[in-house]
């Protein structure tokens, strides 16, 4: 049993005031693969993703990690197993240098002080921010924040990365190293966002939601090409994928 497959069958989930927001999602996401998550604001991607960590239950339904439900119980697996990068990284930066941001999760798994540095810094070096690393959080840019958020999260391993709004707030450069950064990355991907051109390029596989279900599952380029379904999903093709409005010819006519 992989610990890298996540499945999903009719989930829901409704906030406390009775708004549903997840309204039975199924989809079964393999070991390696790489998958958009994408919608209009309000469709529920940002409820969802809180499942894989167990921030949010589901009210019905089921939702596995590597064959283990996500509950109470199996929490602490589930979270070994997942790694989360939150859309506002000032919800994961929280101690007084970066070095201490990226090193919190390793040394709540015990990593021995020998490892720690090495692990750390590697993690810094992949995303370009090892100058970062004795520099207090609040003193970096939203990008820099974001980078720093990444490391932590790489610096842990997971089987399974997940990612909301991942190119919020990035300068072109840094959107460029992390689109080659995730392409390195061979375990599970799971993206939410709204920059359909970052999804074209490093995710084979996406799903559409609308107002808590999924309208769409497939190959990224078919899926962007189809315009009725993104017009009905409140979407619009990538802009990579629109036809120049002077000669009628999509920017990549062979997408």
């Amino acid at each position: 049993m992989s610990h890298h497959i996540v499945e999903a069958d009719s989930l829901r989930y409704s906030y406390p005031d009775g708004t549903a927001a997840l309204a039975g999602i199924s989809f079964r996401i393999a070991h390696g693969e790489s998958v958009a998550l994408v919608g209009e604001n309000g469709a529920g991607k940002s409820t969802l993703l809180q499942h894989f960590t167990g921030c949010l239950f589901p009210s019905g339904g089921l939702l596995k990690i590597g064959g283990l439900s996500v509950d109470r119980q199996n929490l602490s697996a589930v979270r070994r197993a997942v790694g989360m990068v939150f859309q506002n990284p000032d919800d994961q930066l929280f101690m007084p240098t970066v070095f201490e941001d990226v090193a919190f999760g390793l040394l709540n798994l015990g990593v021995r002080e020998a490892e720690l540095e090495g692990r750390v810094t590697g993690a810094l070096e992949t995303v370009g921010a090892a100058h970062l690393k004795g520099r207090p959080p609040y003193r970096l840019s939203q990008g820099e924040k974001r980078a720093a958020a990444i490391a932590g999260v790489l610096a842990m391993s997971p089987d399974i990365l997940v990612m909301d709004e991942p190119t919020s707030s990035l300068d072109p450069m840094s959107r460029r190293r992390l689109i080659d950064l995730l392409k390195t990355f061979k375990h599970t991907k799971i993206i939410a966002t709204h920059d359909l051109d970052f999804a074209l390029e490093t995710c084979r596989r996406t799903i559409v939601i609308h107002r808590g279900v999924v309208t769409a599952d497939g190959p990224t380029a078919e899926v962007f090409r189809d315009a009725e379904l993104l017009k009905r999903s409140r979407l619009e093709a990538p802009p990579s994928m629109q036809k120049c409005p002077a000669c009628g010819v999509a920017v990549k006519a062979g997408l």
